[in-house]
């Protein structure tokens, strides 16, 4: 696939850099996306808001009722129209679209039956996939209503787990690639330690591939001896974490060699403003590309 930028001169003389980051939760999408966007000059999409507001919203309160209508008095304002029940999702906590995928396991623990867990995965990578084919629309959008010519994509770290990176008509890396600059944030040697610390105080919604998925949890029941419903989510939810950063690695790499460029997640914790971003990105497009 060739690069929308064809040298690292040509990034920095556009007029419209548009750029596109994924990788592994905790190494700073997000952070740079904000980076960016403090400037004036960027749009800032967010892969995860997207999904959380219009593709996730309705999932998403709907759950929000169903716990409130447990309690009697809310109950009975809910049936008569009182009260408004809503998520507050912002590009900085997704807490409410973490909340309704759930972590399955003992209901006791705030578990959800497997299957269930297994149903929202699946609204969950519908939803994923139309948020990433938005983006440009919101390219455009971003141009023609707001008047912002730079933009950056957010993408979630599931963006793997949805594409082919070794299929040259996927849709989404080719709808991606075609308007956008695709730029992977690679996981540091030794940083799963961190990223395993950054994933218990602040979960991130998380897709698992069915078969990965069907994978990891019977592996799990195995060598515990458990059933279903003894299963501790958090626990779970760490063990799978922890097992599909390496997954996630290859494909990741996979994404970098054939449809964009890579850089450091030192390159960009070192990242103070938009200059700096942009320095960065130049010199990725400078490293020699491997052939596809």
């Amino acid at each position: 696939m060739e690069l929308i930028y064809d040298s690292p001169q040509a990034f920095l003389d556009a007029p419209a850099k548009r750029v596109a980051v994924f990788g592994m939760s905790g190494l700073g999408k997000t952070v740079l996306s904000n980076k960016l966007r403090e400037s004036g000059d960027w749009f800032h999409y967010s892969v995860d808001y997207r999904i959380g507001t219009a593709y996730m919203g309705e999932h998403i309160a709907d759950n929000l009722k169903a716990q409130a209508m447990q309690v009697p008095m809310l109950a009975e304002l809910l049936r008569s129209d009182s009260i408004y029940i809503g998520s507050n999702i912002t590009f900085g906590n997704l807490a409410p679209l973490s909340t309704f995928l759930g972590k399955p396991g003992d209901p006791a623990k705030g578990g959800l039956p497997f299957d269930e867990y297994k149903r929202r995965q699946a609204l969950h990578r519908r939803a994923e996939v139309n948020a990433l084919l938005d983006t440009v629309p919101f390219v455009l959008r971003a141009s023609s209503l707001y008047g912002y010519e730079n933009f950056i994509c957010d993408t979630g770290g599931s963006i793997c787990a949805v594409v082919d990176p070794s299929d040259p008509a996927d849709e989404v890396l080719r709808t991606l690639a075609a308007s956008l600059l695709m730029i992977w944030i690679e996981t540091p040697e030794g940083h799963d330690a961190e990223l395993i610390r950054r994933f218990k105080l602040n979960p991130k919604p998380i897709y698992y591939q069915p078969e990965l998925l069907e994978s990891l949890w019977s592996e799990y029941l195995d060598t515990h001896g458990l059933s279903e419903a003894q299963v501790d989510p958090d626990d779970f939810a760490v063990h799978a974490f922890s097992r599909v950063i390496h997954s996630r690695a290859p494909l990741y790499a996979a994404m970098a060699k054939n449809w964009g460029v890579s850089v450091t997640a030192g390159e960009v914790e070192a990242v103070r403003d938009a200059h700096d971003a942009e320095e960065m990105i130049a010199r990725a497009l400078a490293k020699p590309r491997p052939s596809a």
